[in-house]
């Protein structure tokens, strides 16, 4: 029965009519009025009504559209009257929100017209996603479904499940029981459809309980896998397909739990690949569930007899599925897309599939069974075989990185002769190996193999095909960028020459990588460029000087970058009067770019950085015309919409630049392109602050105020954060560098910046982002230098520090907490995301570290009242199992020691102990750490310390004489003992009672040739001996001389110490009567080089 009046519902119809109208100006005109007649004044009445229209109405289009308009004004957010948002339903009095959701419900049970059914699915879901949400009760929910679930009519027992996987918080809280048998009814009925849904439902409900309440479940997936072999059998892809993403989703949130069964899932999943008779959507969906497996359990695939074997031989036949009905790949050649949308082609899955597993399963795993294939494929008549041996060696690259390595001489056997192939998309194809081969082992590939390599691509700049020619001066850039300018000298003339005649190409894609090809190769060859500036640097300006075409401008584009790259490469000099002549002609296109699309605009903004760093302070004059259109990019609100409906959404996702995110049942659209050039703006301030310093002062202001500080708490856009934390510090320094410190301008800025800085500390909420701001903090505090922070900033700072301190101990707890859950077999690793997380936490403690010392650097012991507040943690962490704790804890008690003088002696119980243990840490950063500490006792410790040096004294020896105290890993810990010792004897030699043994066992711990924080000290002290003629050091005068040559070579004395310890040197040669040629003579040619110039 209906509850509103006859006028009302026909007023609503006409409504609804409207807004399906194929008039937009109606359509806008309905819109507005159902916003602002209805959504706005009187919502009950509106859901009422179209409850009724879904309830009561004979047409079904009506009625399905009446059900998609109720689901979206119910779940509209309105604003009460205390200004609390809340959504449209769930803000009705609570009798009219009975009376709607029951002729809801109703509506559900009693309609026919499967579509209409499913739509009106969709808003009772909708409703029961608001009360689960709001943890209100809808008592009568449950009930329904259930029925629905045991109907004898298929589309209501359907939909019962659709309802559940859209919200399953309806069935959460129930008994699992009561899960179990709803769940194996559904997987067990006689109707596939109903199936589905039950296992779309499973899924869903899967992801949203706690992982304790996920293995009461496992029971249910050999009903789960059984309902796959009757749909592949029927031959029903979409099927089949939705029945694997229901998989995918639940083996990314449990793989373990299909182990029992997982050699039949495997063997069912290759069958699927192999079978042409399904759709390319189901076929890949299969390969996606492997894949997802080597992602979140990549033992169990290890384990598993035939599943790398199997994989592999499917992706290498899903990558040969390529250019069909273009044998000769003529299409392919006049094609002018280098970029083509192929995501959704067999061979685009496979070699997407192949990195994965390369980077999951690793080279141990799947290098032998890959090139058991490779040899036979390159060999292969068949040029798709030979094309799709070459792009898996790109694939799996860099996942088998480490054992590819040893191995790229025979790598390169494979790939080299491909260049000479005769069909052009191999010849691409190995151009793409190569390119990609450059950056995976960058380094060794330019190194070892510049000769093999870069000979091999040159002559395939001369091919007949435009895309071949594109794509081997694309892989130059890959090898280039990674090489020495000293690799790429002589191969210079060869390769510009080549590329100059690129650049004549009639395929203007072939000319604009010729451009980025050059730019790369300036870049890389620096100086040695210059030789080529007079052929280039024409031709680009006549590219810059032709007329503004729409076709030319991303030509253009990279024709400017190259200029400037050039400009960077050369230097200022070199250029001449071509530097002015260059930004004259950028300011000149800037002032002709109209079009928000015109590629020049970005390339420019880069431009204008190049030459800043080109012209320093010359470029000055140029700020005014840069500055505006920078700042106006920098400002960039977030572009921010909440899509309402699937039309909304399908619009949005086939433009550019947007991500989509998933809120409270609604979909909220975020335009990251306008983010990006936001973020590249500010990227481009803190150039411009870096180069011209003080010069950069009237723009400091404005930017702080509207871009930097407001840009800390750019919640949208991480890299926007992390860019505006690098600035800060930049701006504070220009206002240093061009008033001075102190002023009334630098305190202006600062005391608006420190209390921004102090609040982003507690309100970031991304770890890697919040390491940025504590670096953001500490190089500020840097900028300001002595006594910049009041006792209030640093009680506010320890706040925000013994916070994230908590929330890494929940971190570390949970972590914990799922390894025992998780139950990880023997042999298995961490999962990446595990490692990732652990890395960034380790990143912001130690950026912590970095600031709590920069805290006692500039203010000393009045930090100690607020740093007090973490002793506990820290003393927590030095008593750790956890090496990376204990460091952390250690280089803190070193800052105590340093900066707080004899008042540090107060907590000598807290930090005798964890320097004694230190010195026998295995870990050798934690070695350092201590001997450091010791020696930073004896410098600034204090009278009180000097008990505590005699015992120290041994344990620093032993720190030198672990078994490979020199090698890489450990020498840092030899030469800060070293240096202990020495800060110990020079500091503290009454507190040594058998000083002169001491001095001759020290003298064997030197050289110090790595740590120039270190060697001044040892070195200090060694010159001091030789001053007072000890003779420990005049009798083996030979060999200290050595040690003083060493690390004069090494460069680790310079400035003073270094000629301090030359005249010692001298002075000590003489004593013992030796002579300087002849000693020098003993030193390898190289050193002797070196040495000479301080000794004449």
């Amino acid at each position: 029965m209906s509850v509103l009046p006859a006028d009302v519902h026909a007023e609503l119809a006409q409504l609804l009519d409207a807004l399906q109208s194929s008039d937009n100006s109606v359509r806008s005109q309905a819109e507005e009025h159902l916003n602002n007649n209805w959504v706005a004044t009187r919502p009950d009445m509106l859901l009422m009504g179209l409850v009724e229209q879904i309830q009561g109405s004979n047409d079904p289009t009506t009625r399905s559209f009446a059900a998609v308009i109720f689901r979206r004004m119910a779940s509209k957010n309105r604003k009460l009257p205390n200004g609390e948002s809340i959504e449209t339903f769930l803000s009705l009095q609570q009798e009219q929100g009975y009376v709607i959701r029951q002729k809801l419900i109703e509506a559900l049970g009693t309609e026919a017209t499967n579509s209409v059914r499913n739509k009106i699915g969709d808003a009772v879901a909708e409703i029961a996603r608001q009360y689960s949400d709001g943890k209100l009760q809808w008592p009568e929910i449950l009930g329904v479904l259930s029925t629905l679930s045991i109907s004898s009519e298929v589309g209501q027992r359907e939909i019962a499940y659709r309802i559940f996987s859209t919200t399953p918080g309806i069935i959460e809280k129930q008994h699992e029981d009561t899960v179990l048998s709803a769940f194996t009814k559904g997987f067990k009925d006689n109707d596939v459809s109903v199936r589905l849904a039950a296992m779309e439902a499973f899924a869903s409900f899967f992801r949203s309980i706690p992982k304790k309440s996920q293995t009461k479940y496992y029971a249910l997936i050999p009903d789960v896998l059984n309902i796959l072999p009757p749909i592949k059998e029927s031959g029903e892809s979409e099927e089949l397909t939705r029945a694997l993403i229901s998989l995918i989703d639940l083996a990314e949130v449990a793989p373990k739990m299909f182990k029992p069964l997982f050699r039949n899932l495997v063997a069912f999943s290759i069958s699927v690949i192999q079978d042409k008779e399904h759709s390319d959507q189901a076929r890949q969906n299969a390969l996606e569930l492997m894949a997802t497996f080597a992602d979140y359990a990549p033992a169990m695939c290890k384990k598993d007899a035939t599943y790398t074997n199997d994989m592999i031989t499917q992706c290498l036949s899903l990558m040969t599925d390529i250019g069909i009905d273009d044998d000769d790949a003529s299409e392919w050649n006049t094609s002018e897309d280098m970029d083509p949308d192929e995501s959704d082609q067999n061979h685009v899955a496979g070699e997407q599939c192949m990195d994965r597993l390369a980077n999951k399963l690793g080279g141990q795993t799947i290098l032998a069974p890959t090139f058991s294939w490779l040899p036979r494929m390159m060999n292969s008549d068949a040029w798709r075989d030979r094309h799709a041996a070459l792009m898996a060696i790109s694939a799996i690259s860099e996942g088998c990185r480490d054992l590819m390595e040893g191995e790229l001489s025979q790598v390169l056997e494979l790939v080299v002769p491909a260049l000479r192939d005769p069909h052009p998309r191999v010849r691409w194809a190995g151009c793409n190996a190569l390119g990609q081969m450059s950056t995976d082992f960058a380094g060794t590939m330019q190194s070892k193999y510049h000769s093999v390599v870069v000979p091999a691509i040159i002559p395939v700049l001369d091919s007949p095909e435009p895309r071949v020619q594109a794509h081997a001066a694309a892989a130059l850039v890959n090898f280039c960028e990674e090489a020495e300018k000293e690799i790429l000298e002589p191969y210079l003339d060869d390769l510009l020459t080549h590329l100059f005649q690129l650049l004549q190409s009639e395929k203007r894609y072939v000319q604009e990588q010729a451009l980025s090809t050059i730019a790369t190769i300036a870049d890389s060859a620096e100086a040695a460029f210059s030789k080529y500036y007079d052929t280039l640097m024409p031709l680009l300006f006549s590219v810059l000087q032709q007329e503004n075409t729409k076709e030319l401008r991303l030509l253009r584009a990279k024709a400017m970058e190259c200029a400037t790259l050039i400009a960077l490469a050369v230097g200022k000099a070199r250029l001449g009067n071509d530097a002015m002549a260059l930004v004259q002609l950028l300011a000149t296109i800037q002032q002709s770019i109209t079009d928000a699309d015109d590629p020049q605009a970005q390339y420019l903004m880069h431009c204008w950085g190049r030459m800043c760093r080109v012209l320093g302070q010359d470029f000055l004059p140029f700020l005014p015309s840069v500055m505006p259109p920078l700042l106006q990019l920098a400002s960039a609100k977030a572009d921010i919409q909440l899509l309402e409906d699937d039309d909304e959404v399908d619009q949005v996702q086939q433009e550019e630049g947007w991500e989509l995110v998933p809120l409270k049942g609604k979909i909220i659209g975020i335009k990251t392109s306008t983010l990006d050039d936001k973020h590249m703006a500010i990227e481009l301030l803190v150039v411009y602050a870096q180069v011209l310093e003080g010069s950069f002062a009237p723009y400091v202001a404005e930017v702080m105020e509207k871009i930097a500080l407001p840009g800390l708490a750019f919640f949208f856009h991480d890299p926007v954060r992390v860019v505006s934390a690098k600035c800060v510090p930049q701006l504070l320094n220009s206002y240093k560098k061009q008033f001075g410190n102190p002023s009334n301008e630098l305190q202006a800025l600062w005391n608006a910046t420190i209390e921004k800085l102090l609040e982003v500390l507690s309100a970031e909420p991304a770890v890697d982002t919040l390491a940025e701001m504590y670096q953001c903090f500490y190089e500020s505090v840097e900028v300001l230098g002595k006594n910049c922070l009041t006792a209030q900033h640093m009680e506010t700072f320890i706040d925000s520090a013994h916070s994230a301190l908590e929330d890494y101990k929940d971190r570390v707890a949970a972590r914990a907490e799922e390894r025992e859950e998780v139950n990880r077999e023997e042999g298995e690793e961490e999962s990446e995301d595990t490692l990732f997380a652990i890395e960034d936490d380790q990143t912001l403690l130690s950026d912590m570290n970095k600031a709590y010392h920069c805290i006692f650097k500039n203010h000393g012991v009045s930090f100690l009242p607020a740093w007090e507040r973490l002793h506990a943690t820290y003393e927590a962490f030095l008593k750790s199992q956890d090496p990376t704790q204990r460091q952390w804890g250690l280089c803190i008690m070193d800052d105590v020691l340093e900066f707080c003088g004899e008042q540090s002696y107060k907590y000598n119980a807290a930090i005798i102990e964890p320097l004694v243990a230190g010195c026998r840490d295995p870990a050798p950063a934690n070695r350092q750490a201590a001997a450091y500490g010791i020696g930073v006792a004896a410098h600034k410790g204090g009278p009180q310390w000097s008990q505590f040096f005699a015992p120290a004294i041994e344990l620093l020896f032993q720190v030198t004489q672990v078994p490979n105290a020199r090698g890489d890993d450990d020498v840092y810990a030899t030469e800060n003992a070293c240096a202990a010792i020495a800060k110990i004897l020079h500091y503290n030699a009454s507190a040594i009672p058998n000083i002169q043994q001491v001095i001759v066992q020290w003298i064997d711990t030197l050289p110090v040739v790595n740590d120039e924080e270190a060697a001044p000290y040892a070195y200090a002290y060694l010159a001091q001996l030789i001053d007072q003629q000890n003779p420990a050091v005049i009798t083996q005068a030979g060999k200290v001389f050595m040690f003083i040559a060493q690390a004069l070579e090494a460069e680790t004395l310079q400035g003073q110490t270094a000629a301090r310890i030359v005249t010692a040197a001298k002075m000590l040669l003489a004593s013992a009567g030796l002579d300087t040629a002849q000693v020098l003579q003993q030193l390898p040619p190289e050193t002797q080089q070196t040495v000479r110039a301080y000794f004449g």
